[in-house]
């Protein structure tokens, strides 16, 4: 047992911190490492490994990701930011609209996704206007993470939570999707009060500095093929009559055959090291749920007044940890120990929110926020740890507020 606990202990420290120390081993390398070692020590069978994994969930998202992925391959993405990003209207207005796409479209074809192919040509569009791309780049993220959080295919903690509590998509809309949206204006009301008076660049841009993205070429048969795929597959989960992960799946296979886009090039929009992370978690987590440890802590705590199954107490405790160890890691530490009666969807709202909104608050909170510095670092655009929490703590306490008042209300 606790060499079971060293190991776990190890694996989810790496999920805190981004690294093992003194070794470049990032969080998907532990949790794989983690989950080979959990099998060699004897914590848990091979075959109770396998076991361990949760298919379903697997293939959701990976069905998903490849839909995702062929909008990005068409150019569609491309296509989008830099049509947003040349609106002429005022920054105020810009603004807003980089909030509605962001929600919009990680809303049905996932976050991680849409940040990952829109952030550089928003960052080069935005400095080809002379505007600051900062305070666009974290209402993008933000507005990507809470919008996220009010659908079942938002982000991959929603499809873990969702396949726990076996929530339907239109259950778990319900329950999540108006404190997605009313976090929308919450996020433009503060950063654009913050950034009054700031929306230029302090000093004009260089224009040979200006990274030129390539020239956006929109394939509209390939674009229209994936808006069909994904409006059916959407549909097909709304209707609920087949296994949700079949139904993306079906969609990913259709368009994975095709004529005019590789199939390798769409296959490598999707998030590979993800998916392991996902695997290499499931395994460590079977292996210390066999040692009853977590179960005993949480009836410790249920005697103490804290019960993961209350919706309140659950959306506390998802804020927290998805903070400490990410939002994915925390969701699946989290549901395999949720029991609900008659409360499916609050659990389902309060974990979605909780873990959604939270991941606001500091760079690492959430894969967006990392995507959103890294990829305007190689454009040039520096967002410190400072300038994305002035924004994100605000942010996040604002819509943590509102949705506790309204996980309290279900």
């Amino acid at each position: 047992m606790y060499t079971t606990l060293l190991i776990f202990f190890m694996v989810y420290l790496v999920m805190g911190i981004g690294k093992l120390p003194a070794f470049n081993v990032d969080r998907t390398g532990a949790a794989v490492v983690g989950a080979l070692a959990m099998i060699v020590a004897g914590s848990l069978t091979p075959q109770a490994a396998w076991d361990a994994i949760d298919y379903r969930t697997l293939g959701l998202l990976f069905g998903l990701m490849v839909v995702s992925g062929a909008f990005t391959v068409s150019g569609f993405y491309a296509w989008a930011a830099e049509k947003v990003a040349k609106l002429p209207i005022t920054p105020v207005a810009l603004l807003a609209v980089f909030i509605a796409v962001s929600a919009g479209l990680s809303s049905l074809l996932t976050n991680d996704v849409v940040v990952l192919s829109m952030t550089p040509l928003l960052v080069s569009v935005a400095l080809a206007r002379g505007l600051n791309p900062v305070p666009f780049l974290l209402a993008f993220c933000f507005a990507a993470n809470s919008g996220a959080a009010g659908t079942l295919i938002g982000s991959p903690q929603n499809m873990i939570a969702a396949q726990s509590l076996d929530l339907s998509f239109n259950e778990f809309m319900i329950a999540a999707g108006i404190p997605a949206l009313l976090s929308l204006p919450i996020i433009w009301c503060i950063i654009a009060w913050q950034y009054r008076g700031k929306w230029t660049l302090e000093q004009p841009a260089n224009k040979t500095a200006i990274p030129t993205p390539p020239p956006v070429q929109l394939d509209r048969v390939e674009t229209t093929k994936a808006i069909i795929v994904a409006s059916a597959v959407i549909i097909a989960l709304v209707a609920d009559i087949w296994p949700r992960e079949l139904v993306a799946l079906a969609g990913a296979g259709i368009l994975l055959v095709n004529r005019s886009l590789a199939s390798k090039d769409v296959l490598k929009q999707v998030d590979g090291n993800l998916l392991l992370l996902i695997i290499g978690l499931f395994i460590c987590n079977q292996a210390l749920s066999n040692t009853g440890l977590p179960q005993s802590l949480f009836d410790w705590l249920r005697h103490v007044g804290i019960d993961v199954n209350d919706p309140v107490s659950l959306f506390l405790a998802g804020s927290v940890l998805s903070d400490v160890v990410g939002n994915n890691p925390a969701v699946m530490l989290l549901s395999p120990y949720l029991h609900p009666d008659n409360n499916a969807q609050s659990l389902g709202a309060a974990i979605a929110l909780g873990t959604g909104f939270s991941s606001n608050l500091i760079i690492f909170g959430s894969l967006a926020g990392i995507i959103v510095v890294e990829q305007a670092a190689s454009c040039g655009i520096k967002i410190s740890f400072g300038a994305f929490a002035k924004s994100g703590v605000p942010v996040t306490l604002l819509t943590l507020l509102m949705a506790g008042l309204w996980v309290a209300f279900l």
